[in-house]
């Protein structure tokens, strides 16, 4: 027998037995967590979405249900999904390597990580969710692969650096900005019966007033209107929309948002490597992770929302108010601190065990689930199945989030009683290791109970 032949003989999925039960739980907890976030962009229409005064939101309950997931939450399920994603490669590799020798290893990663790709584009160009983040996944993930043999310090050390990238580029674009505003604000002071513009003064007023147009809400309702009209249309109309932001946001995030997600994805390979992510460091350092990360992050989300809040979300205004762009650290300091209040739940024993035991199958079938909830939104909201994009009022729209909560929670478990893996999870596990992999569970008695046996 070959090396390659052998090497499918021993290379498959993970088994009950070597799962790790918080990583799965985390899994679920962030996958759900997610849609808190998703969901105003797949219900709400362009720029309402975040934008409070164009739908005339600010002083009601919809401004109190945006401040609280933008304060706490906002990001931070994403963070703890990349941070999952970076521990996975390393369970993946080892677990590998112990099995097979020379570049089969790499070989099966690559193989997993170009699957993950497609399945990216299926759903950024065909479930039409135009914050697919699986296409970046795919890409960071290949580019980590390099770096995990690094140490745990190393990781942290990567990891702090790409956040200083990342922030750099976030006030770098900030600047350029501000920077078009104040120029443009002085040639518009000139007196254009002394003085003849010159075209590249023109040029910059034009930018200038460009972008402050842009900002009024008039122009904004605008765009809404259009937007409403967009998604509520048939599946064709939907997708020549949809379509063009997918391909904005899947190349575009894809540069902008690289640092962010190898931060968080090299945060979870060091991590994991330390114990810390599979619970096994001392209470202390997950108190730290809650109130360090915690108080800091909500005192700069609290500086970081009040300009929005100020200046009634008008682009032009806040970029002028802001001296700095805090989302990155923010978000970075509260996605430690929620996945420190987490493991502090979970290390706090029977009392909040049922929770992890809940979100434990939920976290096995992440991919499939994270799938799902696009395709129900879909069907949900845009005009091609019940068309009820626009009508809810933001606050009503959890009521869906909550109703899909429901309903994975419940038939991962009655899923997962049966089978092995999701059918997206066997699905990408098959194609991974060219070999479709056995499905069905099946049940022996044994003097300790039922016994999952692989065939």
């Amino acid at each position: 027998m070959n090396a390659d032949t052998s090497s499918f003989s021993v290379a498959t999925p993970v088994t009950q037995q070597e799962r790790i039960v918080i990583i799965d739980s985390l899994r679920g907890i962030a996958v759900l967590g997610i849609l808190m976030m998703n969901i105003p962009y797949f219900a709400l229409p362009s720029p309402a979405s975040d934008n409070l005064a164009v739908n005339n939101e600010l002083g009601t309950i919809n401004q109190h249900v945006w401040y609280s997931i933008n304060w706490f939450l906002e990001g931070s399920q994403r963070a703890i999904f990349s941070m999952l994603f970076g521990a996975g490669i390393i369970l993946f590799i080892t677990r590998l390597e112990k099995r097979i020798e020379g570049i089969m290893t790499a070989e099966y990663f690559i193989r997993r990580q170009l699957w993950l790709l497609f399945f990216g584009l299926v759903n950024a160009f065909v479930l039409l969710w135009p914050g697919d983040i699986l296409f970046q996944y795919a890409i960071c993930g290949i580019i980590v692969f390099a770096f995990r043999r690094l140490s745990v310090k190393a990781l942290l050390v990567a990891a702090g650096i790409s956040l200083v990238l990342m922030t750099t580029r976030e006030n770098v674009d900030l600047f350029r900005q501000q920077k078009m505003i104040s120029k443009g604000e002085a040639i518009a002071k000139l007196d254009t019966t002394r003085v003849k513009l010159t075209d590249q003064q023109k040029e910059e007023l034009g930018a200038m007033t460009g972008f402050k147009e842009k900002s009024t809400l008039e122009s904004k309702r605008k765009e809404m209107e259009k937007n409403l009209r967009q998604v509520r249309g048939s599946y064709p109309q939907v997708y020549e929309n949809l379509s063009n932001l997918s391909s904005y946001f899947e190349f575009y995030y894809t540069y902008y948002g690289l640092w962010d997600i190898l931060s968080f994805m090299f945060i979870g390979m060091a991590f994991y490597k330390g114990g810390i992510l599979t619970g096994n460091a001392p209470a202390k350092i997950y108190w730290l992770l809650c109130i360090v990360g915690l108080g800091a992050g909500l005192a700069i989300s609290y500086f970081r929302l009040h300009p929005l809040l100020f200046t009634k979300f008008n682009q032009f205004d806040y970029t002028k108010k802001i001296p700095f762009e805090y989302y990155e650290i923010s978000r970075t300091f509260r996605s430690l601190g929620i996945f420190g209040l987490i493991m502090l739940l979970y290390k706090s024993g029977s009392l909040f065990g049922w929770l992890f035991k809940l979100m434990r199958p939920v976290g096995q079938m992440a991919f499939t689930n994270y799938l799902m909830q696009s395709l129900i939104c879909a069907i949900y909201f845009y005009g091609f199945g019940f068309g009820r994009f626009g009508y809810l009022q933001r606050y009503e729209i959890y009521y869906v989030v909550a109703a899909i909560w429901f309903v994975e929670i419940i038939w991962s478990h009655i899923w997962l009683s049966y089978f092995r893996f999701g059918p997206l999870e066997w699905i990408w596990r098959s194609l991974t290791y060219w070999k479709r992999q056995p499905m069905k569970k099946n049940m022996i008695s044994t003097p300790g109970g039922e016994k999952d046996i692989i065939s």
